[in-house]
C-alpha cells in the first residue's frame, strides 16, 4: 500500500492529572463518549485493547470526511505516585491544610492568583472553608454529646467524652469526599506545593521516563504524528517532559502538544517553580512541535484564556507558543446539557474529554482519531482575542 493509501498514523500520549484512578478509566470515557461524539458528528471509530508492552492503551480506527486514520492511545501513568500523597489520616489532612494556606498565603501567590483568574483562586479556598466548616461541625457535635452527658456525668468526664465524636466525625464527611471532593482537592494543592514549586523526585524521574518513549516514538518512521495530550495537572507535567524531547532532534511537523484546562499558574507562581518557568519558555520558542492550548471560561477549575506561558512570567520576544483557543462549552454544549453540568465543576473540568453537542472547531477524538494532524487541522488559525498575557509574579510585573 502506497504512503497516500494507506490510513494516517499517530501516536497519542495522554497525561493526566492528579488522579489515583487506573488509566482503564480514561479508556472506558474514551469509548461511550467516542461512541457519543461520533453518532452527533457522523464518523466512524472503532475501538481495541493494544497488546504488547509499554504504557497500558488502546488503539481507535476512524473513518471521518478527510480519510482513515489509526491511533494507538497510551496513558502516561503516575497514579500510583499520587496515590501514595492521598494516604494522609484525618489529622495530618488539617496539617497539610495549614502548611498549604501558609505557602500559598506566605508567598503572596494565593493573592496574584486571584488577580489572574478568581474562578481557580475559588477553587482553592473551597477545601479550606469546608474542611474547616467540617471541624466546626464535628466540634459542635462534641460539644452537644458533652452538654447532653452533662446531666448524668462530671463536667470535664462529660467533655472528655464529648470530644470522642470529633474523629467519627471527621471520618464520615472523609468517607463522602467523593460527592464534594473537598480532600481530594486539598490534597492536590498540597502535592503541588510541597516543595515550593518543584517536581517531587519520584515525580522528575517518571517525567523521564515519559520523555524517553516520546523520543522513541518519533524515531517510528511508520507514524505520522506523536500528540502529547496533558490536562489539568498533566499540562506542566507535559511541558517538562517536552522541553527535555525538544532538546534533541524532533522529525520537523511530526510533534504536536494538546494541553487541555490548565493549571499552571498554581505551580508556576510558586518561589521554587525556576524549572518549570525556564521549561515554559524553551517550549514556547521551538520550533520543533506544534501546541495548541484549549481551555473554556465555563470550567472553573482552569485559568481559561490565560497565556500559561505569558502569565508564568515566561514569555519572550521569540515566544511562537502556544496557539490558544476556547473550547466554548456555553456555544457547544446545548443549554440542556451545559445547565445538568454548570454546576458539576469537575465534570465540567473533564469536558474537553468528552463528546459535545454542536462541537465547533474543537472536537477531542478528530484529534486524537482522524487523519489530519494538529499541525494541519489548526495551523491557520489565529489565537482568541480574549486571550490574556497578564503577569502578577513580582519579578516580572
Amino acid at each position: 500500500m502506497s504512503q497516500a493509501e494507506r490510513p494516517f498514523r499517530r501516536q497519542v500520549f495522554y497525561i493526566p492529572g492528579y488522579d489515583p484512578f487506573p488509566p482503564r478509566r480514561y479508556r472506558e470515557l474514551y469509548r461511550t463518549e467516542g461512541a457519543a461524539q461520533a453518532a452527533i458528528s457522523g464518523y466512524s471509530l472503532r475501538q481495541r485493547p493494544r497488546k504488547g508492552s509499554g504504557p497500558y492503551g488502546w488503539i481507535v480506527t476512524s473513518d471521518m470526511t478527510e480519510g482513515q486514520a489509526e491511533s494507538t492511545i497510551q496513558i502516561l501513568e503516575w497514579s500510583d505516585i499520587v496515590r501514595g500523597s492521598m494516604a494522609a489520616g484525618i489529622w495530618a489532612t488539617y496539617a497539610l491544610l495549614l502548611r498549604t494556606a501558609w505557602i500559598y498565603l506566605s508567598t503572596g501567590a494565593l493573592f496574584r492568583l486571584f488577580r489572574l483568574r478568581a474562578g481557580p483562586g475559588i477553587a482553592a479556598m473551597y477545601p479550606v472553608v469546608m474542611l474547616l466548616g467540617q471541624l466546626l461541625v464535628a466540634l459542635l457535635a462534641a460539644w452537644a454529646l458533652g452538654w447532653a452527658l452533662a446531666w448524668v456525668l462530671s463536667g470535664w468526664l462529660a467533655f472528655l467524652l464529648g470530644l470522642g465524636v470529633v474523629w467519627p466525625v471527621l471520618e464520615g464527611f472523609r468517607r463522602i469526599d467523593g460527592k464534594f471532593f473537598v480532600h481530594y482537592l486539598l490534597l492536590d494543592f498540597a502535592f503541588t506545593a510541597k516543595h515550593m514549586g518543584r517536581n517531587p523526585p519520584e515525580l522528575e524521574a517518571r517525567l523521564t521516563e515519559f520523555a524517553a518513549l516520546i523520543a522513541a516514538a518519533l524515531d517510528d518512521p511508520d507514524l505520522d504524528e506523536v500528540l502529547v495530550v496533558g490536562h489539568s495537572s498533566g499540562v506542566h507535567l507535559g511541558v517538562s517532559v517536552l522541553a527535555r524531547v525538544v532538546a534533541r532532534d524532533v522529525p520537523e511537523r511530526k510533534l504536536a502538544f494538546l494541553s487541555l484546562g490548565h493549571a499552571v499558574p498554581m505551580q508556576s507562581y510558586l518561589p521554587k517553580a525556576d524549572t518549570l518557568r525556564a521549561d515554559l519558555r524553551a517550549l514556547s520558542q521551538s520550533d520543533k512541535l506544534f501546541w495548541l492550548d484549549v481551555t473554556a471560561p465555563g470550567d472553573g477549575c482552569c485559568y481559561a484564556l490565560c497565556d500559561p506561558v505569558a502569565c508564568s512570567g515566561a514569555a519572550s520576544a521569540g515566544q511562537k507558543w502556544p496557539l490558544m483557543i476556547s473550547a466554548a462549552f456555553t456555544q457547544s454544549l446545548t443549554p440542556e446539557t451545559y445547565g445538568k453540568y454548570k454546576r458539576r465543576y469537575f465534570r465540567l473540568h473533564f469536558q474537553y474529554l468528552c463528546a459535545f453537542d454542536a462541537p465547533k472547531d474543537y472536537d477531542y477524538f478528530q484529534i486524537t482519531a482522524g487523519p489530519v494532524a494538529l499541525a494541519d487541522r489548526f495551523g491557520a488559525r489565529k489565537s482568541s482575542a480574549s486571550v490574556s498575557r497578564a503577569c502578577y509574579l513580582p519579578e516580572v510585573a
